[in-house]
């Protein structure tokens, strides 16, 4: 059966490896790609099936093929580090503003015919009062569940 990703790591490439699975403050899943990365490397002579490599490191299969895969399309370096995000994720939808009127709304006198405030009355009022899409309710309530 032809594979589609080979590996044969160079001198330089396994010297980097050993460098990072012998310092004390790789990270496991850092370790763990080290470790497929030796096991997979097709210049030290026969290589294990992926699911003994996944057994050995402790990892999925998946994980084997999308290790061999990101080092064939994006090299060792890219492989062997977390990738950063082009730009920040979405800001915040509720804001430190935000938060005091909810708390103060929370504080306040339920509406006619409740006993409390539950966090979907809040989420209801909190989307009339700053004129948010109806749809958004479902967006907006378990975050202002997380938050309160």
């Amino acid at each position: 059966m032809n594979k589609k990703y080979m590996v044969e790591l160079n001198d330089e490439e396994c010297e980097r490896i050993q460098q990072l699975l012998h310092t004390k403050e790789t990270s496991r899943e850092i370790r763990n790609r080290c470790l497929i990365l030796m096991l997979v490397d097709e210049s030290q002579g026969a290589i294990p099936k992926q699911m003994e490599i996944a057994q050995r490191v402790g990892v999925s299969d998946v994980t084997i093929h999308h290790t061999v895969k990101s080092y064939c399309t994006r090299g060792l370096e890219a492989t062997l580090s977390y990738r950063k995000r082009p730009e920040p994720g979405s800001p915040a939808i509720i804001t430190g503003e935000l938060e005091a009127r909810i708390i103060a709304l929370a504080c306040s006198e339920p509406p006619e015919g409740y006993a409390r405030w539950t966090v979907r009355l809040l989420t209801r009022r909190v989307i009339e009062l700053i004129s948010w899409n109806p749809w958004d309710e479902r967006r907006f309530g378990p975050r202002l569940k997380n938050e309160t």
